[in-house]
């Protein structure tokens, strides 16, 4: 099921009415506290939420109406991941109040992110393009290991990564697969790109996400048909789209190259 933005903006709404409370409060608190010392201590904390509690507003409306209007303003871009930067712990404590799993909010989170990048229009030369691969997608069984070389991959078929080199390989973009956020930090250090397409679950690619911001990254929810961290697969037809949006600069509606979408893979003798 596709997990839609409206509910991480939703979430971020409800921080920020949070965050109106506690500005009440403060200012009853204020208005009703005979010490002089202390009133000015409550003066300072009330005048210091109001500066954040502008700026994250004026971050929240920036995000509705880039994504209302289609498209994208370097400041409303800026102030709207602040913004998500500064309520997304706040979002993720509601939602956990509200009944809604931590993953869900990620998932709409990423989708938002996905969103927004779109809406840059960036137009990026292959090789300044980087596909940053999951160790999970990896069959458990192979004894090469391809963290270090992506190279090491023998191009058996029996994983995602043959299809993803495939894929690499056509568009001229480049590939590594990472175990964890350190070695995925390591190679968008080393690589540079312009752009990225990361493929993890809803964990790995909401931190790295920030973690690399302002860089564009267009996230791909890896499927776990085995479970978390065993044999994943991807939606090939998604980490294509991906790739050339970033090559044409605007989203194509459906791909040739891997019309099946995702394909499970056997894992023979």
């Amino acid at each position: 099921m596709r997990i839609k933005k409206r509910l991480f903006i939703g979430l971020l709404a409800l921080s920020l009415m949070f965050i109106t409370a506690v500005l009440a409060g403060s200012w009853y608190l204020l208005i009703n506290h005979s010490s002089l010392f202390n009133r000015v201590l409550l003066a300072l904390g009330f005048f210091t939420l109001a500066v954040l509690f502008l700026l994250i507003a004026l971050g929240i409306i920036s995000l509705v109406l880039m994504l209302w209007q289609g498209r994208s303003r370097p400041l409303f871009q800026h102030l709207g991941l602040m913004a998500v930067n500064i309520l997304f712990p706040v979002a993720l404590a509601l939602g956990k109040r509200l009944g809604v799993e931590a993953a869900t909010i990620k998932a709409s989170f990423i989708e938002m992110n996905n969103q927004l990048v779109r809406l840059q229009r960036l137009q990026v030369a292959p090789r300044e393009i980087l596909i940053l691969a999951p160790h999970c997608l990896q069959w458990s069984g192979c004894p090469h290991k391809i963290t270090i070389d992506v190279n090491n991959c023998r191009r058996c078929g029996r994983c995602p990564i043959d299809a993803l080199h495939a894929l690499a390989s056509r568009y001229g973009v480049r590939l590594a697969v990472a175990t964890g956020g350190t070695l995925a930090r390591h190679f968008v250090k080393q690589y540079r790109p312009r752009a990225v397409v990361a493929i993890a679950c809803e964990r790995d690619l909401t931190s790295g996400i920030q973690d690399t911001q302002p860089l564009p990254v267009l996230g791909v929810l890896n499927l776990r048909p085995h479970g978390p961290c065993l044999n994943t697969q991807v939606n090939l037809n998604q980490v294509e789209q991906a790739v050339q949006f970033f090559l044409t600069g605007r989203t194509v509606p459906q791909v040739q190259a891997c019309s099946e979408g995702w394909v499970e893979v056997t894992h023979g003798s």
